[in-house]
């Protein structure tokens, strides 16, 4: 293993998971990633936990629906780690888990480089502050209705999150009430039909990787309606009519990221959503996030230097976060 595989292993152990002796443990992972999956146990075997490596099927980015059908399997642990290609975080599983009080890490290892996303250096942000920074932002944000969105390339996008409850990832699960993401950010289970306007991607989309061309997408009440007939909008377009299901097209969560030491480059989907100076729309499955929407996978759409407003706030100022004349 790279000394920097070995560094990335060793902070999801020790400083997010913080596994203690007497639990046990399972690694959710696939044929692709099993090496990391052994550097993990490793260091997890270390404290003296007892692990378990579960491969899942060879069912790529519907991998979700395996755990959603199973609810119960992570019933024998009290702590999972989902390092698949794809997020499992949004199953049913996932939910049971947390709502169980297990600890469960969200830890999708998809790259586009070659390179472990555990040697990446978003991986040593200091927790402690990107807890403090997401706690300033949702105070602020807490309580809101209405969300909207706009940036200099021609976004303007309106969404409700009414009734529905702002949370956020920084790795630590005990800052996450036993849950958490390799994503840090500050998340939001939008409400599922209230979506509306134009969003004009420039980040990276998901797992595909980086956005060549920004291009618009139009959505109609929770639904995307239409994707610019251009290069990089038939990338888009095919990848989401792979899934076979319509409920994919639907804005789920809405997400401002918060890691200074990400970047958007495309190489790797948790770096480019958890990036300071980016925001995302998560498509699809939403239930662990406390919303109500179900699909066949969730991934999000990430782009840069946006001007938000919560309720008419000026929360978020051209990418930087400004809270009653604060930047950070």
């Amino acid at each position: 293993m790279s000394e920097l595989t070995a560094r990335g292993a060793k902070i999801v152990i020790n400083d997010w998971l913080l596994l203690k002796p007497e639990e046990n443990l399972l690694i959710v992972t696939s044929e692709r990633h099993l090496d990391e999956a052994k550097v993990l146990k490793i260091y997890a075997k270390k404290i003296g936990v007892s692990v378990d490596i579960m491969l899942v099927e060879k069912s790529g980015k519907k991998v979700g629906i395996y755990f959603d059908k199973n609810d119960r399997i992570f019933d024998p642990y009290d702590a999972i780690i989902g390092a698949t290609e794809y997020s499992l975080v949004t199953t049913l599983a996932a939910k049971r888990a947390i709502e169980l009080g297990k600890k469960y890490v969200s830890l999708p290892l998809s790259t586009n480089n070659g390179v472990s996303m555990l040697a990446f250096d978003f991986m040593t942000e200091n927790t402690e502050i990107s807890k403090i920074k997401a706690n300033l932002l949702m105070q602020n944000i807490r309580g809101s209705s209405k969300i909207y969105v706009s940036t200099e390339l021609g976004t303007d996008l309106h969404l409700s999150m009414k009734g529905r409850k702002p949370g956020f990832f920084n790795g630590n699960v005990e800052d996450g009430g036993g849950f958490s993401s390799s994503s840090i950010e500050v998340y939001i289970p939008i409400v599922e039909t209230a979506t509306n306007g134009t969003l004009v991607l420039d980040g990276s989309y998901g797992y595909i990787g980086k956005v060549e061309t920004p291009f618009k997408i139009t959505f109609e009440d929770g639904k995307i309606v239409n994707i610019e007939n251009s290069k990089s909008g038939k990338i888009l377009k095919d990848y989401l009519e792979s899934f076979d299901d319509a409920r994919m097209y639907y804005g789920a969560e809405f997400g401002i990221g918060l890691n200074s030491k990400s970047r958007c480059k495309g190489d790797c989907y948790i770096e480019d959503e958890s990036a300071y100076g980016t925001f995302h729309i998560g498509l699809g499955r939403n239930f662990a996030l406390g919303g109500q929407h179900d699909a066949s996978g969730h991934f999000d759409l990430v782009s840069h230097n946006a001007d938000i407003y919560f309720d008419n706030r000026h929360i978020v100022d051209k990418g930087k976060v400004t809270i009653q004349s604060v930047y950070f």
